[in-house]
This record gives C-alpha cells, structure tokens and sequence, in this order.
C-alpha cells in the first residue's frame, strides 16, 4: 500500500480567526493506518483522510482537520467541536441514537492477529478460555468480544490501535481483534506475526457522522461520495491503500 501526502491546498486548513460560515472541521482519530495517520514527515495522510478532501472540493467548502481521540468522538461532535467524524465510525443502532449517519462509505471486516506461535482456535470458547485479547475501547471490535467472549477471555482496552500494537509485541497479550485492514498494516507487516481466525463481518458498514440537526449536510455529504464513486475518484483513492475492494 502506498502512503500519501496530503497536501496543504487539498486539506484546506483554517487560518486562526478567519473561519466563515461554510467552513467544516472534519474530526479524525489517529494513528489508525492506512486510514489516518502521519507519515514520516508528520504529514496527515491516509485513505479517509484523501476522501475527506475530495468531498470538501466537491462541496465547495473549506475543512479543518481536527484530531480527537476515539473515545471522545461522538461527545465532541455534540459540543460542536467539529462537524463531521470521518474516522472509521461503524454505523450501529446504538450509535444512530445519537448521531445522523451519512451513507456507508465502505465496509471491512473485524481480523484476529497475534504472534506465529499462537494456535488456538479463536471460535473454541473453552481453548481461548483465560486468553487476553487486545481491543480497541468503544469499536465495534470490543462490542463484538464483549458480546461473544465476554466472561471466558481477558479483555484488555486501549485509546489508540498502537498502544494495542505496542502490548502484543510486548506479549503482554495473546491476541488482537481489530478493523481488517489496520490488523494488515500495523501487525501484519512485522516480523513474526500472522492472521489467526477468520474474518469476521461487523455492523452495516463505515459512514459520515454527524449532529442529528445537520439533515441538509447530510444530504450535500450522500451527494458527494455518491459523485466520487461514479467519477472514479473514490476508487483511485481507494487503490493507493488497498490491494482489496472495500467499497459497498
């Protein structure tokens, strides 16, 4: 997968206290590559983060870039910190509760990853009995192991993909379950380590979150990813990050 450079025209920052009506701040959880993170520069880059750009060109507006931990994504987004979270947000009934989804933009599946020398069947809840299992706090992935293992394994739950990573090569876990294709880039490119249970499906998909008030952004935001997939510009994104098709 290739890395891109955002650049400054294409992110369209704000200058402090020049802020107009249109503006838009775009909230985004980093690092979660290949979906959003710096790279060796500190440039801001990823496959959502490129999206992102493309819907602020395609909607004539200017966007801020905000970063905010996971954990207080929808909170800050009811505060009006920001105005849109385009961070891997699955879209859950729990969650529609309380945010106005857009159209999902695509859609991955939940992987297991751990060391070569783990062999343990991870649907065998008796052989993962005691196991810990590394999650994501407040994704979709820790739903699913709450739901399905919990009481049998060791849940451990972090703020960010990385402290996750950082635990299991400090073995101080057995396993990770995490959004497919971060498993593929942030444990999946080290030395040692592999994929360990099937794929799992989770949700309906990734979409554009935003306050329950924003109906008519909402349907500016639908147009626009629906315009990038017809012209080609979601799939050229797309191909730069991905050897996979992961739009819906």
């Amino acid at each position: 997968m290739k890395k891109l450079i955002v650049a400054a025209s294409c992110a369209l920052a704000l200058m402090t206290g020049t802020a107009q009506a249109k503006d838009l701040r775009i909230a985004f959880d980093i690092p979660y590559e290949p979906f959003e993170y710096r790279d060796d520069s500190g440039e801001l880059t990823g496959f959502e983060v490129e999206l992102a750009s493309a819907v602020c060109e395609k909607l004539e507006t200017n966007c801020e870039f905000v970063i905010q931990a996971w954990d207080g994504m929808i909170p800050g987004l009811l505060a009006r910190k920001f105005d849109l979270i385009m961070s891997s947000m699955s879209i859950t009934a729990e969650r529609a509760e309380r945010v106005l989804f857009s159209e999902p933009y695509y859609i991955t599946p939940g992987g297991w990853f751990g060391p070569e020398s783990f062999s343990t069947d991870v649907t065998d809840m008796d052989a993962m009995k005691d196991k810990t299992v590394g999650v994501q706090r407040g994704t979709t992935m820790d739903t699913y192991v709450t739901e399905n293992m919990g009481g049998v394994v060791n849940m451990k739950r972090y703020t960010t993909a990385e402290d996750m990573v950082l635990d299991l090569e400090g073995q101080r876990l057995d396993v990770v379950f995490v959004d497919y294709p971060v498993g593929e880039q942030t444990v999946l490119s080290k030395d040692g380590y592999k994929e360990v249970g099937e794929p799992v499906k989770l949700g309906e998909g990734v979409g554009v979150a935003m306050r329950k008030r924003d109906a008519d952004l909402a349907k500016k935001v639908n147009a626009a990813l629906r315009t990038l997939k017809e012209d080609g510009t979601y799939d050229a994104i797309m191909k730069k990050y991905f050897n996979y098709d992961i739009k819906i």
